[in-house]
């Protein structure tokens, strides 16, 4: 059973077979279900505990409009030896390939993308995934059976 509420009074129920019963707050055009949470601090504490599967849904970067037009879906989860183009930052306009999905620090690492250390040393830079557009998959059966489950079409 859904209860809507307007201002603390009821807008209208609509009857449901199931037991539970979620709760709508309507206020000034808006609408709020009670069971989520609008904390700051909840909102980063389930952010930086969040468990590696729930990491790589958030680690998702944004197809090129190519992409978006063949596979007809928006944004996959980040995969190693995924092409990407880097759209924001000093680095920007730069490409390259996947070399490693760092989920620990919620980055990405591409190859020849490399800070050069003061000892001399090479050291690869890490790069948010929302800061880059996936240019070329890298497709398997599972990323093709992914992007079927998303409504896209698997070519």
């Amino acid at each position: 059973m859904h209860t809507w509420y307007t201002y603390g009074k009821p807008k209208r129920q609509l009857h449901d077979t199931n037991k539970h019963q979620t709760i709508f707050i309507v206020l000034k055009h808006h609408q709020y279900t009670l069971y989520v949470s609008t904390s700051r601090s909840k909102a980063r504490k389930a952010y930086f505990n969040a468990p590696s599967s729930v990491r790589r849904t958030i680690m998702s970067a944004p197809l090129s409009k190519e992409l978006r037009e063949q596979y007809k879906i928006k944004a996959l989860p980040i995969r190693k030896e995924d092409k990407v183009l880097i759209v924001r930052g000093s680095k920007k306009g730069q490409e390259g390939t996947i070399s490693s999905v760092y989920r620990l620090k919620y980055s990405i690492q591409l190859e020849k993308l490399t800070k050069e250390k003061s000892n001399g040393a090479s050291v690869p830079l890490n790069i948010h995934p929302s800061k880059v557009v996936i240019t070329k998959l890298h497709l398997d059966k599972d990323r093709k059976a992914l992007i079927e489950r998303k409504g896209g079409v698997a070519a």
